[in-house]
């Protein structure tokens, strides 16, 4: 079993490029891959009138030394900044080690994380990322994750890797990404990979503009030819580019919100219910929050988007107050002649179930009359019904893609009533 490991923690204030330390973590391994974190705010951060609190309701700013045991011992404020399944990968193969702790995965993994927070051994807080890696190293960027991917990594290009590869870390995931710069800003990169099952760049693509269709808010996005491959770039809407630097905007996921544990199973709290419900304490504007949730809900579900687990929603502040952050991993699982499909948080009062009736069972959950659900419904299966083969083909997706794709749309089980019990 480990021994205790403690780090401080370090945020980028509200609109400002200052970093400045506001706290001290402390996590006890009890075993089993369980564990205890404590954590604490600095006295001078709290004396700052400009001091805000890493999590308003989970770690409010008091001087009270706060304990969790959920996630394995780590806040979840803290875990949403740590590296998602590929950054993990990356920063094992590159140290050669896979015994790394959740603390270890906090100090080993790039400033360039999601969100304000930073983490360190000292009270000085780490020197801001200055070198990024650049749109048009790309290729360069695709031969290395195909590296990773393949398990080709050896010692003599470990620390080419180090250098080409900094472990994005951002929410959700094991598909291979990279954040890179441009004259306009940050974009995170999300590559093609090897058992893709069709042009995963074309497809996704299109759900984004199919989402934002539909009155979904989604990243700034572009597709940038690789060969006969592409690569999508999402525009990092926890960054805003200012004269010399980034701002770095706080970002906590639904996991957080939710109090919820990271694992398929232990899903009691996986409900979009319950985020629409935290939505009304954490939204500066709860109501068109959480009405444009129920648009999402309805869209994946028309999708078939099952991969709609809790770290691919979140919530973003700019500056005091807290935003539904925009839809991102919006992608199709087609699922053949399966009529009936679930969604991964629950969305009414027949759980999972991703069909008309249930979803119609939840509307005043989000401050909707079920005329207005009914409304949206009809407005988004409208939507995908009319454009999403066109936006596939549009955005370089052949009719094979389509193909591929085509069992997940507006499938029969959405039309069908949940059978009583």
């Amino acid at each position: 079993m480990s021994s205790e490991q403690e780090c401080f923690v370090h945020i980028q204030m509200p609109r400002s490029l200052e970093v400045v330390p506001c706290g001290r973590f402390v996590h006890t391994p009890v075993g089993g891959g369980e564990g205890v974190g404590r954590f604490v705010y600095g006295r001078s951060y709290r004396e700052r009138a400009d001091a805000v609190p890493i999590d308003p309701f989970s770690l409010p700013l008091t001087p009270r030394t706060y304990e969790t045991g959920r996630l394995g011992g780590i806040f979840g404020a803290l875990r949403d900044a740590s590296p998602d399944a590929w950054g993990r990968m990356v920063i094992g193969k590159v140290l050669g080690r896979d015994d790394l702790t959740e603390v270890d995965f906090l100090l080993q993994s790039p400033e360039d994380r999601a969100g304000a927070l930073s983490f360190g051994l000292s009270p000085v807080p780490p020197v801001p990322v200055r070198d990024f890696n650049r749109v048009i190293h790309l290729r360069e960027l695709r031969q290395a994750t195909r590296a990773l991917e393949e398990g080709l990594v050896v010692e003599t290009i470990r620390q080419q890797l180090m250098h080409i590869l900094q472990p994005t870390t951002s929410m959700g995931g094991a598909r291979a990404k990279n954040t890179v710069e441009d004259e306009m800003g940050l974009w995170v990169a999300k590559f093609p990979m090897r058992h893709d099952r069709w042009n995963n760049g074309a497809v996704e693509a299109a759900m984004l503009r199919l989402a934002e269709r539909c009155g979904v808010r989604i990243p700034e996005i572009r597709l940038e030819p690789l060969g006969h491959e592409s690569v999508l770039l999402l525009r990092r809407f926890d960054r805003g580019k200012v004269e010399g630097g980034y701002l770095r905007h706080r970002m906590v996921s639904a996991l957080t919100m939710l109090r919820a544990e990271d694992s398929p199973t232990d899903t009691a709290n996986w409900s979009y219910l319950l985020l629409a419900d935290e939505l009304q304490r954490w939204s500066s504007k709860p109501k068109a929050d959480r009405e444009e949730l129920y648009r999402r809900v309805v869209f994946n579900a028309l999708i078939s988007n099952n991969d709609d687990h809790p770290r691919n929603h979140a919530v973003v502040a700019a500056g005091e107050g807290w935003r539904l952050a925009p839809a991102y991993d919006l992608t199709p699982n087609p699922q053949g002649g399966r009529q009936e499909r679930d969604l991964t948080l629950a969305c009414g009062v027949h759980g999972r179930r991703a069909c008309r009736d249930n979803l119609l069972s939840a509307t005043a959950r989000f401050g909707l009359r079920a005329e207005e659900g009914e409304s949206i419904i009809q407005e988004v299966a409208g939507v995908i019904g009319r454009h999403w083969r066109s936006e596939v083909r549009k955005h370089g997706g052949s009719e094979k893609d389509c193909e591929a794709v085509a069992a997940a749309f507006l499938h029969a089980g959405f039309e069908y009533p949940v059978p009583e019990r």
